[in-house]
């Protein structure tokens, strides 16, 4: 891979974290309201197929949109007018993190679980019709592949040969469940049982995801224009949403431990319900998924760090792309919360 190429992710990544870390910060000061799902740990599986994008091609993705609506090039200031619920935002403050659209990048995300899957099919469709050698992809969750709208639109672009990436982002947690608990068989033999071909990939190693588009992509876009299926593990560091409740535990034990210990001990020892085995079963299930969730906090599987530790040489080009990307961050929500500010007092 050449240095210009690994560069490129890079600066696609960290343009997306800083910006969601930035997110983050508004949203702890209140500045933005509800829930917040976040694509950080994420990157190198947006970046790395993203780089394979074409003008015309379509982007479906799911309820963690930041960075693929950041690297697919929507203008970040008009992203984070939407997130504050303004009208000038991209979709004039309505649609919220979740529920956004770009009909100029032909790029659309939604809250529901699983619709990546018809919007890209469609995309493919018509993409099909008008002859063109445009593909379309679609990003979800490894919970999404228990859906059923998700599991038709596989079974579609398999029968009507629609030129389909399907990307699942596979952490292995579906909230505060581990999704291999509620989920049968093997994903890979789900897919491949409909013909479609498929490989399992490190999401966290964005090289690897690049290699892995740069073979498949072009031959969606040739002759053979079929679909192709990519699981990609990676982890999530923010958790399902930010105040992930079983990440809180690890971050501010003394506070979270101390609130529920009462409440755990009662229901445990009180007088009526279940047999008091199964009552100890459940707490130290919650206690073996609190345990279990640290993980997500390892710098292990963060593919901006990785990448860092694997490419040293480019240290100083890396510090670089840090700073301008920082300073453009700053200067974007100083401007905009300035102009927040201005709006109230008139």
């Amino acid at each position: 891979m050449q240095e210009r190429t690994i560069l490129e992710l890079y600066e696609a990544m960290l343009s997306s974290r800083s910006l969601e870390e930035a997110i983050t910060h508004l949203w702890n000061e209140g500045y933005i309201f509800g829930e917040m799902h976040l694509g950080i740990g994420e990157e190198a599986i947006i970046a790395g197929i993203l780089s394979h994008i074409i003008p015309g091609d379509a982007i479906a993705t799911d309820h963690r949109s930041t960075p693929p609506f950041v690297m697919r090039g929507v203008d970040p200031e008009a992203l984070l007018l939407e997130l504050l619920g303004h009208p000038k935002g991209l979709c004039s403050g309505m649609g919220g993190h979740m529920h956004l659209f770009s009909q100029d990048l032909l790029l659309t995300s939604s809250g529901i679980v699983g619709s990546s899957g018809p919007s890209a099919v469609g995309f493919a469709l018509a993409a099909k019709y008008r002859k063109t050698n445009n593909i379309a992809v679609a990003f979800f969750g490894e919970g999404a592949m228990n859906q059923g709208m998700l599991l038709e639109s596989l079974n579609l672009a398999a029968s009507m040969n629609l030129p389909v990436l399907f990307v699942c982002k596979d952490n292995n947690w579906a909230i505060t469940t581990q999704s291999n608990e509620v989920t049968g068989g093997v994903l890979l033999d789900r897919v491949q049982g409909f013909g479609i071909e498929a490989r399992e990939i490190d999401g966290s190693d964005v090289k690897a995801v690049w290699q892995a588009t740069k073979t498949a992509i072009p031959r969606m876009r040739g002759g053979k224009k079929s679909p192709y299926f990519i699981q990609a593990h990676c982890t999530h560091k923010e958790g399902h949403l930010l105040g992930d409740p079983l990440l809180r535990f690890h971050r501010a034990p003394k506070k979270e431990f101390g609130a529920v210990t009462g409440p755990l001990t009662k229901s445990v020892l009180h007088y009526k319900g279940g047999r008091i085995d199964k009552r100890i079963g459940s707490v130290a299930k919650v206690l073996s998924l609190i345990a279990k969730s640290r993980m997500q906090l390892s710098d292990s599987k963060d593919p901006i760090k990785r990448l860092e530790k694997d490419q040293t040489e480019l240290g100083k080009q890396f510090s670089q792309i840090q700073l301008a990307i920082q300073s453009e961050v700053d200067a974007l929500v100083t401007g905009v919360m300035n102009t927040l500010k201005q709006e109230v007092s008139q």
